[in-house]
């Protein structure tokens, strides 16, 4: 019998869990020939989640669940909940029910099929606000363009793995995680499936649009090295056009004299140049600022408290 760990990472979610679980429970106890078990991942919680967990931990002998000392965001809770799987499969969801538990049995269906890994994407993003949607698929096909990584508009984290996939991304142990970027690196054959949006079922989205814009920018700038490269553009065409000015200066200079006229255009060009060079500084600066996030080398997370197996590490380094 095979066996499939369900990883559901957790933020201050004690008014949706319940929701979650029995819906999730009622949906894998009727799937035949599999074994599951559920490892939530408390992400530093401040409500009373990780109470909730060792209720159902004591109830439930298939119940894992890993509490961190602080938050350490979700990137690292996917990350601990595929670093302590031990499944033949391992399927990623949110507690909030917008990715759907009914899935799980479609994705099993693909991964006998042979694939690697099944995703479901967002066939829809009714329910979005308009401005989010707007720049969410503005984000989805810069990052297509400039980096190496296939991105689809509406891929997100749920998705089920087979063991090989998930070493493969166990492997890729950088503190500055982007799931979607490196799921998609690995490769590996995969199926697409897609689901209609809904709403939360309880409790406040934990993502707000500046946060989405942090997270955007990790994106782009872990998986392309597009900005440097337009820095040195700009570098480039100002550059030019500063030589062919200076020409046009000399020029203008021996044919009429020295012209007195010209603060408003000096001081112009000034603040162009200046905010170029303070704009290339920006896009190294958030280079320099991973690697200098690297080779910290910090674990990824730290565990407080845990029902898992007393030999594992409390922690996870790179």
């Amino acid at each position: 019998m095979k066996k499939v760990d369900i990883i559901v990472p957790c933020f201050n979610e004690s008014q949706v869990l319940d929701l979650f679980f029995k819906e999730a429970y009622g949906v894998v106890s009727k799937i035949e020939n599999y074994s599951f078990e559920f490892i939530f991942i408390d992400d530093g919680s401040s409500d009373n989640t990780l109470d909730i967990l060792k209720e159902y931990s004591k109830k439930y002998n298939f119940v894992r669940y890993i509490s961190f000392s602080r938050n350490f965001g979700k990137e690292s809770a996917m990350y601990a909940g595929l670093k302590n799987s031990t499944g033949d499969f391992a399927v990623m969801l949110d507690s909030d029910l917008q990715h759907p538990p009914r899935l799980i049995a479609d994705m099993l269906k693909a991964m006998e099929e042979g694939y690697d890994c099944c995703s479901a994407n967002r066939a829809t993003r009714d329910g979005d606000p308009k401005l989010r949607t707007f720049f969410t698929r503005r984000f989805y096909n810069l990052v297509n363009k400039i980096s190496e990584v296939d991105m689809p508009d509406g891929a997100g984290d749920f998705r089920m793995m087979n063991r090989k996939m998930i070493n493969a991304v166990i492997a890729m142990s950088e503190v500055q995680r982007f799931s979607k970027g490196i799921l998609s690196w690995v490769g590996f054959k995969t199926k697409w499936i897609k689901f209609e949006n809904v709403e939360r079922a309880a409790g406040e989205t934990k993502w707000s649009f500046w946060k989405l814009f942090k997270y955007a920018i990790d994106g782009v700038t872990a998986f392309s090295t597009a900005p440097l490269k337009l820095a040195s553009i700009l570098g480039i065409f100002i550059s030019f056009s500063a030589f062919v000015y200076l020409i046009y200066i000399v020029i203008k200079t021996i044919v009429m004299g020295i012209d007195s006229p010209g603060y408003a255009s000096l001081i112009t060009i000034v603040l162009f140049i200046g905010g170029i060079i303070i704009f290339s500084c920006g896009i190294l600066g958030e280079y320099i600022a991973k690697i200098y996030m690297e080779v910290k080398n910090r674990p990824i997370y730290i565990i407080r408290d845990s029902n898992l197996d007393e030999e594992k590490d409390d922690y996870e380094k790179k």
